[in-house]
Formats: C-alpha cells, structure tokens, sequence
C-alpha cells in the first residue's frame, strides 16, 4: 500500500480548490493538490465574461454595494439560496478581486470621460469620472441591478487561474497530474482521505488527510451536449454519493446557458449580450423584448434560455442540420470593440463556424452549462455529516446559488468562497487532530481493487462508452429546460437500466495502466448514481423553482416547497437515492420571498411571508431615524466571517463628490 500524508488534500487544481490550498498553505499547513490535468488546463480557464463584484467603479455601477449584489444574488436564486451565505459572498466579492489584482490580473480599466456603448440595441454615451480613471471596469450581465461584471476582455477565467496557479507555485504547493480520486477514505463519521488512480501506471494511491476538499467542478458531462469541459463528469459529487452518508444538495438544479454555438455547444459569452448583443429568430426579429420588456435579453439566464425555447417551438427557430437555432447578433458592437473585448468569441466562431461575427450573426442555442448542485455543505464548507470532508465552487452546494446561478457570480465563488472556505479548512486541520487508520485505508483500497479486478479479468459484454452516450442522451431528452413527470419518470425508468447493465461492463483492452476504456468503465457507474440523482430530484419536485422548470407544474410553491433537496445512497445495491428536504426558515430571511421580476407572478406563497415582512418592518422601527445600512444588516441577519474578512469595503462611490454639473450616463444629474 502506497500512502502519501498531507494535512489539507485538495481535489481539484480549478480556481476553487487552488484557492483554498493557498488559504491552507499559508497557515504553515502540509498542502496537497490531486488533478486529473495540468492545472491550468482546469475547466475554469473557460470562464469568459467576468467576476461579480460590488466595486462601483463605473457610471452605471454607482452605489453598488453588498446590499445590492446579495439581492441580485437571492432573487436570481428564485429565493431558494442560503442568504447566509449569499451575505458572506457578496461582503468578500470586492476583497477577492483586489487580491487578484495583487496577484497580477490584467483586470479592463475604465477610462475617464465619454464613450459609446450599445444599450437595447442603440448607442449611448457614457461619461466616465476623472477620478474612476484607471480603476478596474465592470460590464453588464443579467439578472443584476448594476454594472458590476468585472473582466478582462472575455478571458477572465484563464486570466485568473494562470494568476492563482502562479501564486501556488510560488508557495511550492505540489500538484499530483493525471490523478483521478475514486473512493473517499472514512468511518462513516471522519472523512480520512481518498484511494486515488494515477491515469499513467494504475498504480492505486492512497492519500490520507486531516481534511479533504472537494472541488472538482460540475456534472454537465451527463448531458449529451454542454458548455462543459470532458472532465467535468461529476466523479466529485460520486465521491461523496457513494460514502452512503454525505448528503448532495439540489442536483435537479441544473442551468441552460442561453447561447451555446450550434452544433459544438461552445459557450459565447454572457458577455455578448452584457456588452450590447442581441438575440434574432429566423426571421431577424428581436423577440426577447416580447417576452421580458424590461430586461430583454439580460433577464436571468434560466428567463433567457427558457423563453428561446419557446419561441423555437413556436417555429422561429432557423433549421439545420443539428436541429433549429436563433441568432446571436454582435454585428452592431462594431469590429474594434470586439476584437478588444470580444476577442476570444470571435476566434471560436473563426475555427469552430468558420464565420466573421463582426460580420454574421451567430447560431445558437440553449445548452446545459452549470450545476448549481453539489456536495452539500454549511456555510464553512464542511460536509454536515462527514467530519473532516469539505467542498468548494461548482463542485459543492454551498448554497449561494439555490435553483439559479447569476452570471459572473461562479468565477466570483470559486476565489470567493476558496478564500472564506480555505480559511476554516485551515482552522479545521489547526484544531483537530487524526489517527490514522491504516487497516481501514487497506480496506478501501482492496475494494477499488477488486472492482478493477473485476473489469479488467471479467467477461461483461456491455461498453462502457456506448452506456455512457445513451445516458447523456437520456438527460438530454427528458431532463431538460423543461421538465414533466411522464418523461422524468421515462428518464428513471431507462438510467435505472444503464445502471443494472454496468453490472456487465467489460473491456476490450485489459491493460492495467494508461488504458482510457478502464477509466471510461470506472467512471461511468458513478455518473450514472449522479444522473438518476438528478433526475429523481426533478421528478419528486412539483414546482417551478429557477432553473427547475415543470410545465405540470409552472407555479413556484413556497407553501410546500421552499427546501433543499438532499440526497443520499446508502445501499449501494439500490437503483435509486434515498430523497429528503432541508426547510429554508423564511423567519431568519434578510430578504423574505418575493416576485422575481420576470412574467406573472403565479407564486404560491409561504406562509411565514407577510409574518417576516411584518418583523422587518419592527426592526427598522426600533432602529429608529435613519440607521447605516451595515446597521441594519446585522439586525436583521447577522452572519460570521473570518476575523481578517469582516472590514467594510471601500469605494469610489463612497467618496465622489457628484454635482449636478457632472455629467453621469447620458443624462445630467
């Protein structure tokens, strides 16, 4: 048995979980990396449009605070979000960006004085303060109040983690490549490590930890078409699944970027339509604005993708070979602008549609794109049930998302929540202690063992790779944008099959190292545990709660269902997870449900509502005169963070003196 100590073993080489082994490293912790590449090859390179963060920097984000981003944060949610830790998020955002900036991230800057954007398809002049002169720019992106997207053209995500990756460099924080983690280490009590595959020789690791983090990223690869990255299989949320205790959170929350190239599923970023863009049918109609006056093509993105699809089935889709489309129209920002800001979007239209979007409209499509689920955890990040196994960024639900992510605000939480969540890792491994089993880990180890055994000497008949493709095809059929219970019962019906044929998975090559099928095989009974997670999820939840959408049952039920959906599979032999609810308590909410802004309102309301309206109002009665809005904040929610994270942030807002002589957007004050 080959066994490599560490004291904080990080799963995943994304922003997150560089993040937190930066946080751990720097309190003098043993810090361990595992990654299945390079790390930075990691998914969150892809990341294009920009971080969320409250700066208020630019003309159109003046008075942006954390009060502001954390509403933003819990109506994108659909209310359905821990406002806990949506607080602890939006209060860190502005902190964990100027850290970048320390770390060297070429952030865009704003230039004082005029300049011409596109807003509702027109050109406006904006008029940037002398005194915002160089500080760091902000785009607009949907669902948000303010211009708030900070970026660095559309390469944000590969900007960050060449930076973050750097900085772990320099601290000599070791990564394991091509190191895929395949069974968590525990007692059913303390979490002790992980057994871990090298991609290369099959030798069997076995890495043993005070804590171990999970940050391994999303699980849009069950899907047949996404915006995701081929790593991105979900084999993270399997770790924690198939301890038979940890508990997943919300996996039927699964978001549709709105515009996804057509046929590759590339993402073009929500920065196109936050830059000016907008969306055409096959007639070159605008629609968005016939269906969201207000916010047209930057409602949340859940509106967006949704309201595509509908206008598709009504026909207005262009047909194609792969199916019918709209179009993506960036012509009007002009060549300079896009070829500055837009540089990367053009290049995947350039190779991948062999088009000049300068010039062409682009074709596309709703495609799955994130996993606001994941490895369940409170607010430090620790499992509940699990002592010692934490999550961070898409690989967890943390949950500042609920049932919607914002765009923006998942770059924001990779380096947000690894810099809160990094620090009570280091906390934790500081204040406890561990016993290494090494009888238990010899156990773990044998049974990984065996199932390799099984597979590479056995005489299954089933293919891996063919299992694999009709389980994304069945995600994609019946467990999509819209959802009903005839074809999530169907979806059940046919992966609880796939996952009783795995059972006959064999190989055609049976070679123990560098064998791509042995790793296919390993991963695809995992992926399929977490696809009829998924799909048991939507099916059991009658409502239409953000990216959750049931056309049997359109309206959003506070009344019954204004919980967290937890998940667990504690027999292993079982063809389905054991469901249970977590209540959100609207009487501890800052900001009690409400109206999203988008359609009708056909909420079913809870009843505690109009009872926490009431004792807010109290509150800020007793409060009296006119009091700060920090203040308020922590009367009416009071949250914690790390000591060195709690002072206020600072602004240009703060201390701009604007006169009515000043011109601000296109109009005077």
């Amino acid at each position: 048995m080959k066994l490599i100590y560490t004291d904080s073993l990080v799963i995943g080489a994304g922003l997150a979980g560089l993040r937190v082994a930066i946080a751990t490293k720097e309190q003098g912790l043993d810090t361990l990396v595992l990654s299945l590449i390079p790390a930075k090859r990691s998914h969150s390179a892809a990341a294009q449009g920009g971080m969320q963060a409250s700066l208020g920097n630019t003309v159109k984000g003046m008075g942006d605070n954390e009060d502001i981003h954390f509403q933003d944060t819990v109506k994108g949610s659909d209310w359905s979000c821990d406002q806990d830790v949506a607080r602890m998020f939006a209060h860190c955002a502005p902190k964990a960006i100027r850290e970048m900036t320390n770390w060297g991230v070429p952030w865009s800057r704003v230039s004082a004085g005029p300049r011409d954007v596109i807003m509702n398809a027109k050109k406006v002049t904006l008029h940037e303060a002398k005194e915002a002169h160089g500080l760091i720019n902000a785009r607009d992106f949907g669902g948000t109040e303010k211009w708030r997207t900070c970026y660095t053209a559309d390469g944000t995500g590969h900007s960050l983690l060449y930076a973050v990756d750097n900085q772990a460099i320099s601290m000599g924080i070791p990564v394991h490549e091509r190191i895929e983690a395949l069974s968590l280490i525990h007692d059913g009590k303390r979490c002790q490590g992980v057994i871990a595959r090298c991609l290369v020789t099959g030798e069997l690791r076995a890495y043993v930890a005070k804590s171990t983090t999970i940050a391994t990223g999303g699980y849009g690869k069950i899907y047949e078409i996404s915006t995701n990255a081929t790593i991105c299989e979900g084999i993270g949320q399997a770790l924690a699944l198939d301890t038979g205790v940890a508990t997943l959170g919300n996996m039927e929350a699964v978001q549709f970027h709105p515009t996804a190239i057509v046929p590759a599923g590339i993402l073009t970023t929500e920065g196109c339509r936050g830059d000016g863009g907008i969306l055409r049918d096959k007639d070159g109609h605008r629609f968005m604005p016939d269906y969201e006056p207000e916010k047209k093509e930057l409602a949340s993105r859940d509106v967006v993708s949704r309201r595509m699809t509908e206008h598709m089935r009504k026909g207005k889709g262009d047909d194609s070979p792969y199916g019918p489309h709209l179009w993506l129209d960036i012509t009007i920002l002009g060549r300079e602008h896009i070829e500055t800001n837009l540089r990367e979007v053009k290049e995947i239209c350039e190779y991948f549609l062999g088009i000049d979007p300068c010039k062409e409209w682009i074709p596309v499509r709703p495609t799955q794109h994130y996993s606001m689920g994941g490895v369940r955890t409170n607010a430090t990040g620790e499992s509940p049930q699990l002592k010692g196994l934490f999550s961070v960024g898409e690989a967890a639900c943390w949950d500042m998302h609920g049932f919607n992510r914002l765009g923006g605000n998942s770059v924001a939480e990779t380096v947000v929540g690894g810099m809160i969540i990094g620090q009570y890792v280091a906390d934790f491994c500081q204040q406890n202690s561990l016993e290494i089993d090494t009888a238990l880990t010899q156990q773990f180890i044998d049974k990984l063992q065996n199932e390799i055994d099984n597979l590479v000497d056995g005489n299954g008949t089933e293919n891996p790779f063919q299992l694999k493709k009709e389980m994304q095809r069945v995600m994609m059929d019946y467990v999509g944008i819209f959802r009903n219970g005839p074809e999530l019962e169907k979806a059940i019906k046919e992966l609880k099959a796939l996952l009783v044929r795995t059972k006959n998975l064999g190989l055609k090559c049976k070679k123990r190292h560098s064998n791509p099928e042995l790793v296919e095989a390993l991963r695809v009974t995992r992926m399929l545990r977490v696809a009829l997670t998924v799909a048991c999820g939507a099916a059991a939840r009658t409502e239409s709660r953000g990216a959750h959408s049931r056309e049997d049952y359109p309206q959003r039920n506070d009344k019954d269902w204004l919980n967290r959906t937890l998940a667990t599979w504690p027999d292993a032999e079982s063809l389905e997870p054991v469901l249970h609810y977590e209540n959100l308590d609207v009487m501890k909410m800052e900001l009690p449900p409400g109206y999203r802004g988008y359609g009708n309102d056909n909420t079913i309301a809870h009843p505690d509502t109009e009872k926490r309206n009431q004792e807010i109002s109290k509150v800020i009665a007793e409060l009296g005169g006119n009091p700060d809005r920090e203040t308020l904040q922590q009367a009416l929610m009071p949250y914690t963070l790390p000591s060195h994270l709690q002072p206020s942030n600072e602004r240009l807002s703060d201390t701009l003196a604007v006169t009515p002589s000043q011109p601000v957007g296109n109009k005077p004050l």
